[in-house]
């Protein structure tokens, strides 16, 4: 258990989670079908032109990738505030050490030490 007062980092995620859930959100409205739907709307409009293909192809993949980001972030999110409630927010996973506060303060949902994310992105 932590000695943290997590008041301040349960605002915070909260805030951040409802962020991104409504930018999960708003990507859903913006893309409703599948990209073969909008492929198919380009290329049944007899204008039939690579570039309007690519176009669509490389927004509808930038618009899935900053949604995959955005739901990882979501789970991560929910993680820590359910280590809020069970006293274990603010511990490392790796080494059990407290994770610095201004490491939290950054990204609240951090789940390792400083030290230990080195290691795991090196």
């Amino acid at each position: 258990m932590t000695d943290i007062d997590t008041s301040q980092y349960r605002a915070r995620l909260l805030e951040e989670q409802e962020r991104l859930m409504n930018a999960v959100d708003f990507l859903d409205r913006e893309n409703p079908g599948s990209i073969a739907d909008e492929l198919g709307d380009i290329v049944t409009s007899g204008d039939n032109n690579l570039g309007d293909t690519a176009t669509a192809t490389y927004d509808r993949e930038l618009d899935q990738s900053l949604e995959e980001g955005a739901q990882q972030t979501l789970d991560a999110i929910k993680d820590a505030l359910r280590k809020i409630e069970d006293g274990s927010y603010g511990t490392c996973e790796v080494c059990g050490r407290p994770i610095a506060p201004e490491r939290l303060a950054a990204m609240p949902w951090a789940r390792l030490c400083i030290d230990d994310q080195r290691k795991a992105a090196g």
